[in-house]
């Protein structure tokens, strides 16, 4: 196989594949069918996002942040006196007004232009302005609007500056009108002829910051001219016999790493997969590194995160012998979650160059500054409004987050590129997917579909498929289970790809639950 592409989107996982076929490599063929996602899912990504990006190549491995960064115009106590309360899901705070939800001052500094530019301009192998080509089509001929993309329009609340309206017009009921974006497609065409320049510096960051002052937004025209891509090595800790690397904090990589040493000490191959025991440990041990990382995670440029200390061997066995005594575990409230509007990209390409990629807009700030044609995020939403914490506002900083493109490798060589949109659930997602492909053996279809269970709290949530039986086995153990009620879903959206290290044969695993799908350049 010549390469592969594995997303939510088809319409993104085929032009994805069509650059592969074109010669181009991992990262042109992301970038350009991130562009396509933006246009066909325009509430979950967009260029008024943000995100992570994991590039493995047979000479460096890197990763780039391209968080929101709260603007210049913020005060760390400016939300403590507006809390009505902390959302029983766990998903941010609601404040009087829902000023950190919706409108201007939900939003943070945009990163996707400048972070997809910067992995163009440094790794990929087309002109950044041939990869922006399928996003320009696609917004400006339309495409089919699915089922659930048209139910999902119609329960969209409007802003009263920006109608969300204006660019969906009236889905059928049932989905399949043509929907185009004609002011997408030319912020676009202006992205394309002047790369990031022109969104955080030229006349698109002047329009932006204009509205910004206008609704009272906190991002001002200097936070524009200033955003900066973080680049950073990814975090590796070995789980059996295999490197798992994953990104930096604010993201989850590092929650996922302490899942996995906190696992490396039970023999899980031994265990029944999804028996009560199964179930029981594996949570707990998510339990723990969610404990973790309420207490001590935050964007590194302001908080100190003890990031050795949390994989260490001490902090691990420390952490099995409390679960194995079942002891209880506490997860301090004030910590956020973020709802599943994110999108993922996992691609290869025939030299073996490995991305994963995932961007968001948290759950959309309902704001499209006119004639612009994009949703800006709401990351404000997600900041803790007590001011002295990890995860508390300060202006530049970013905000935590369960992104986290990952990658396991056997000696040097990718092995299991793996990721997913679904909030602070991502970081579960993904867990389970790289234990069924390590622990039980599975296939990238079968590690993916199989039935997924998440503990972040008080409760474990699992999909319908965990069986009622196993279900009383782990209340019987001291801790309370619900279903879901739905087979699939809700637990992430994992997309993933097997690299066979000794054939080169690609096994790709998309998520069940979405309508995405794994295509190969054959």
């Amino acid at each position: 196989m010549k390469g592969m592409v594995t997303a939510p989107q088809p319409l993104a996982v085929d032009v994805g594949v069509r650059v592969l076929a074109e010669g181009g490599n991992a990262v042109d063929a992301a970038v350009a069918a991130a562009f396509v996602q933006m246009v066909t899912t325009p509430r979950s990504c967009g260029v008024g996002g943000f995100g992570m990006m994991y590039i493995h190549t047979p000479e460096t491995e890197t990763i780039l942040d391209f968080h929101g960064k709260a603007g210049a115009r913020v005060r760390p106590d400016m939300w403590e006196h507006d809390i009505v309360r902390e959302n029983t899901t766990g998903y941010g705070y609601t404040l009087q007004g829902q000023v950190n939800e919706v409108g201007y001052r939900s939003v943070t500094t945009p990163g996707t232009v400048a972070g997809l530019h910067k992995a163009q301009t440094d790794f990929g192998t087309m002109p950044w302005r041939e990869v922006l080509q399928p996003g320009i089509a696609v917004a400006t001929r339309g495409y089919e609007v699915t089922r659930a993309a048209a139910a999902a329009w119609k329960q969209i609340p409007t802003s009263k500056e920006t109608p969300w309206k204006t660019i969906t017009a009236s889905p059928q009921e049932g989905g399949g009108e043509l929907i185009a974006n004609p002011d997408m497609a030319r912020t676009f065409s202006v992205l394309a002829e002047g790369g990031a320049e022109v969104f955080y510096c030229g006349d698109i960051a002047g329009t932006i910051a204009e509205y910004m002052e206008r609704g009272g937004g906190f991002v001002t025209l200097e936070d524009l001219s200033r955003y900066e891509v973080t680049v950073t090595s990814p975090l590796v800790s070995q789980y059996r016999e295999f490197a798992v690397a994953s990104n930096q904090p604010p993201g989850g990589g590092l929650t996922i790493l302490q899942m996995l040493r906190i696992l490396e000490g039970y023999n899980l191959s031994d265990m029944a997969h999804h028996s009560a025991e199964y179930v029981y440990t594996v949570s707990m041990a998510m339990k723990a590194a969610w404990a973790d990382r309420a207490n001590l995670i935050g964007d590194p440029a302001f908080v100190d995160v003890p990031v050795e200390d949390l994989l260490c061997d001490e902090r691990a066995a420390s952490w099995r012998r409390r679960i194995d005594a079942r002891e209880e575990i506490t997860i301090p409230r004030w910590h956020p979650q973020e709802p599943p509007c994110t999108t993922h990209i996992s691609a290869v390409d025939s030299w073996r160059n490995v991305v994963g990629l995932t961007h968001s807009l948290g759950s959309g700030s309902d704001v499209i500054t006119p004639g612009l044609g994009f949703m800006y995020n709401n990351c404000m939403n997600c900041f803790n409004p007590v001011p002295g914490q990890v995860n508390s506002i300060e202006p530049g900083k970013s905000r935590t987050t369960g992104m986290a493109p990952t990658l396991v490798k056997t000696g040097d060589r990718p092995f299991f590129t793996v990721g997913a949109p679904g909030g602070t659930r991502i970081v579960t997602g993904i867990l389970h997917a790289i234990l069924n492909v390590i622990d039980h053996g599975m296939s990238a279809t079968e590690a993916i579909a199989a039935p997924r269970f998440d503990c972040q709290s008080d409760v474990i949530v699992a999909h319908s498929r965990v069986a009622p039986s196993v279900c009383d086995g782990v209340r019987a153990m001291g801790h309370e289970v619900q279903s879901l009620l739905d087979g699939y879903g809700g637990i992430a959206s994992v997309h993933g790809i097997i690299l066979d290290p000794d054939t080169g044969t690609l096994d790709g695993g998309a998520d069940p639950g979405s309508p995405g799908m794994a295509m190969a350049v054959i």
